[in-house]
């Protein structure tokens, strides 16, 4: 199943971290947001939180 991001919800508290990607990686993340009229950042996040889901489910 392709990988969609969650659609953007209200802001909650949040922080800010700096992350360095392989430039395919970054390529790749914002096709994902073009192709799914959202920002580089919603992907990322949505990808994140959807790795911890199913870390918890195992």
């Amino acid at each position: 199943m392709p990988f969609v991001p969650k659609k953007t919800k209200k802001k909650v508290e949040a922080g800010y971290k700096t992350i360095y990607l392989r430039q395919n990686v970054i390529e790749e993340i914002e096709k994902i947001a073009r192709e799914n009229d959202t920002s580089f950042n919603n992907v990322v996040v949505s990808m994140i939180e959807r790795c911890l889901e199913e870390e918890h489910l195992d």
